[in-house]
């Protein structure tokens, strides 16, 4: 029996992290062990995560706008490919996730609890959630971000505050893990946590 099968494994972490990076890494590794993998990111592409992406750019909309943009996205990304690839047995993995709202909006007012509950009504929770930590002067200089400039997600209060709220998240599904390493040695690091997780319970 396939231990991943209907897994599903998020990356999360504050901007230059390197989640795409473990993203990537993590699902060839395990297409080359002849897993069905689906990998996906969010925002999406889809219509509300395009008119977000066009908001980082070209200026913030009001943060209950934003907020109901995340969830219209978060919402259609589930009905349309979470759930029915989970449901086939298949292996999802995700760069950014629900926990990037809660972090990342939590910064603009909205309650982090109340969040969480509203997304786990509609949004299924992680098999597996690896937030990738790293110091904030670390991860602007990896984005190319200098003295304060970047968009209103890249700035030092706002990954500060970020960063706090991914360090306060708890679940026993949460695998925390340096992201000042070199990636293929984050990347064995992820693999050994998978491998311990899919082990049969004694």
């Amino acid at each position: 029996m396939n231990p991943l099968s209907g897994t599903l494994i998020v990356f999360e972490g504050i901007d230059g992290t390197g989640k795409s990076t473990q993203v990537h890494l993590l699902a060839d590794a395990l297409r080359k062990q002849g897993h069905t993998v689906v990998t996906s990111f969010e925002p999406t592409n889809g219509p509300a995560g395009q008119r977000l992406r066009q908001s980082m750019r070209e200026g913030r909309l009001s943060p209950q706008q934003e907020l109901d943009l995340f969830h219209e996205d978060r919402r259609h990304h589930v009905e349309t490919l979470i759930n029915p690839a989970l449901q086939r047995g298949e292996t999802v993995i995700l760069d950014r996730y629900y926990f990037s709202t809660l972090a990342y909006q939590g910064t603009r007012g909205f309650n982090i609890d109340e969040l969480r509950q509203l997304n786990e009504s509609f949004a299924p929770q992680p098999n597996l959630l690896f937030i990738l930590e790293l110091d904030i002067e670390t991860a602007l200089s990896r984005i190319g971000v200098r003295d304060g400039q970047g968009n209103d997600f890249e700035k030092h209060e706002t990954l500060s505050a970020c960063a706090k709220t991914f360090s306060q998240l708890q679940g026993d599904f949460i695998h925390r893990l340096s992201a000042d390493q070199p990636p293929a040695d984050l990347h064995q690091q992820v693999l050994a946590t998978i491998l311990a997780a899919s082990q049969p319970q004694p």
